[in-house]
């Protein structure tokens, strides 16, 4: 008998069905590129958007999932109707819920934008599915409740964001087995996320109280949605990357740092007690740190693009200016705090970005707004995972009427 090469191989074993929850944004169409590539290692079952109902289909007819789902229920769902045969279609955002639970899904991708990604994350990891997270607001927002419930269902949670990814890299580097992100011992001086700048990072404070919409959306490195690219400008995505590193790897926020770095090639650090320091390098591709996390951290060919160490490369760090960009204090502040804080901080965010995209407040306002939310709320220590969705609500309103004020 003939054998069977690498390729017939990978195409006759057991595929690992992925449920991509927030399909047609960035971080969804960059994992549906590594699942094409992949050669069948890999299986898009689900197909998850809120309201993005063409492009769903569109997909559907080249992914043949099995469940395709419409969170929005207003939403026209009439070009479903030309989907493959067979395909489940489900409408409403409890249907996130209820398919992420499903025992033939291996993987939650979790790419959506938003505080409900904490429920979905909740449903995913209590239903003992592996998650691959791409989703800040879960951990900023629930972080201890998360991660408690992870530990005691004894699940697997993967970091997709490029610099939680680069630090699990760093870790996993000294361990002989696989562990979950919380493996931060007593061994690691300090985690160094990395950051941009995006394109302010050499405007001054007057200037940046002008800046407009389009200013914003032109980040010099990555391509990104409108709300996190302009996260990316204020620093404020930085700030939820702080409060996400802290609950991610057990580490008190004392032992976070921010260096800024305008390549975007060293995606984050790990320095250890005995002064030594481990960096995760690569071309910005969200495709690599999203496939190591759906490969539940096995090294595979992959399609990002590959360095070319014939030319010459210079990268440069510089500390972050924290007058300039008052948001990353914030993070670090609500990092130490815990508790309430995150929610708020997220909500007030979401409320301020939205009303500076409308022209309603300048871009200076955005850090300002947060301040003056988190100050107006009620500290709690230890909020139930409803009681973090009331106080999400509050915080929009609470934002809303400073905004109107």
């Amino acid at each position: 008998m003939k054998p069977k090469t690498k390729t017939e191989n990978a195409k006759n074993a057991a595929s690992r069905n992925v449920a991509v929850i927030g399909t047609s944004g960035s971080i969804g169409l960059s994992a549906l590129d590594v699942i094409a590539f992949s050669q069948g290692r890999l299986r898009a079952g689900v197909l998850a958007v809120n309201r993005s109902v063409a492009k769903l289909a569109e997909l559907a007819r080249k992914f043949n999932p099995d469940v395709v789902v419409v969170a929005d229920p207003n939403a026209d769902c009439s070009p479903l109707s030309d989907i493959p045969a067979g395909t489940e279609v489900l409408i409403g955002p409890d249907a996130l819920d209820e398919v992420v639970r499903r025992p033939e899904i291996d993987v939650v991708l979790l790419a959506i934008v938003g505080v409900a990604g904490l429920r979905v994350a909740w449903n995913a990891i209590d239903a003992g599915r592996t998650v691959a997270l791409a989703n800040k607001e879960a951990l900023v927002a629930g972080g201890p409740l998360l991660m408690n419930l992870l530990e005691e269902k004894g699940g697997k949670l993967y970091p997709v964001d490029s610099e939680h990814s680069a630090i699990f890299q760093c870790l996993l580097s000294r361990r002989r087995t696989e562990a979950t992100p919380r493996i931060a011992g007593q061994d690691v001086e300090r985690l160094i996320l990395t950051a941009s700048g995006g394109p302010f990072r050499t405007w001054s404070l007057e200037d940046l109280k002008n800046a407009t919409v389009v200013d914003a959306l032109k980040h010099p490195t990555w391509n990104m949605g409108a709300k996190i690219t302009i996260d990316s400008a204020s620093t404020m995505n930085k700030a939820l990357e702080i409060v996400e590193a802290r609950w991610l790897f057990g580490l008190d926020s004392e032992k976070i740092q921010v260096a800024i770095h305008p390549q975007s090639i060293i995606h984050s650090m790990v320095e250890f007690v005995d002064g030594a320091v481990l960096a995760q390098l690569s071309p910005p591709d969200m495709r690599l740190p999203i496939q190591f996390a759906l490969d539940e951290t096995a090294r595979q060919p992959s399609p990002t693009r590959k360095f070319d160490w014939t030319q010459a490369t210079s990268f440069e760090l510089y500390p972050p200016d924290y007058e300039r960009f008052p948001a990353m204090k914030l993070g670090f502040e609500v990092a130490k705090n815990g508790g309430t804080s995150g929610v708020v901080l997220n909500a007030a965010n979401e409320v301020a970005v939205d009303a500076f995209i409308n022209k309603r407040i300048s871009f200076d306002r955005i850090p300002q707004l947060c301040r003056m939310t988190l100050d107006a709320h009620s500290f709690e220590d230890n909020p139930s995972l409803s009681r973090i969705f009331e106080l999400d609500a509050w915080a929009r309103k609470e934002t809303e009427k400073w905004i109107s004020r």
